[in-house]
Formats: structure tokens, C-alpha cells, sequence
């Protein structure tokens, strides 16, 4: 996190070129961070996506499992497409909020 409070992560052995304004088709990175727009291969912009897996990072941070998971690609879209996952007991009031997935 920079002075601005920016949170900056890198992966670029999963990326892609984004122009602001454009919109994006490729899959791109590991399923079990990728977002619902990724999984019903829509369009989408760069900064949504990354936001959704930024959220998967920091769950992933606070309880140290996946939210979304499963044996088969086919079982993950699944569980991502239905936005649903579990919120552990240790987490404090405000984590959730934090946390919170949407589209």
C-alpha cells in the first residue's frame, strides 16, 4: 500500500493490456480469483476485475481458504456465479464489509 493509500499487487505472469475506455475479452489468471464477467465470458473493464480479485486476495488473507473452491473448473463457476460464500466466526464486525463480493 503507497502513501495514498493504493493497494498495489503484481502477477504479471497473468496479464493483459488495458486501455481506459476498452473493454476486455481474454481470460486471463487463475480461476479461483477470477470474476463472474470472466466466467460467463463477457466483456469487461480492467480495474472490476481486478477489485474482485483483490477481494478473493484479502479473503484469502484474513481466513486462509479460498471463499470460492471446487474440484472442477465447472464446480468453482458455479459457486463464483452464485456469489455466495462463508463468513468464519473470527472475523471481526467490520471484515465483511470489507469483504463483501458484487458485481
Amino acid at each position: 500500500m503507497d502513501s495514498n493509500m493504493n493497494i498495489k499487487i503484481a502477477d504479471f505472469g497473468f496479464s493483459n493490456y488495458y486501455t481506459p475506455g476498452e473493454q476486455l475479452a481474454t481470460w486471463c489468471g487463475s480461476p479461483p480469483y477470477a470474476a463472474p464477467e470472466v466466467f460467463e465470458g463477457k466483456k469487461f473493464t480492467g480495474p472490476e476485475i481486478d477489485i474482485w480479485s483483490l477481494g478473493v486476495v484479502l479473503y484469502v488473507l484474513v481466513c486462509g481458504a479460498l471463499p470460492f473452491d471446487g474440484s472442477t473448473l465447472h464446480t468453482l463457476r458455479d459457486r463464483v456465479l452464485s456469489g455466495r460464500f462463508r463468513i468464519p466466526y473470527f472475523m471481526s464486525s467490520g471484515t465483511p464489509n470489507l469483504l463483501y463480493f458484487s458485481e
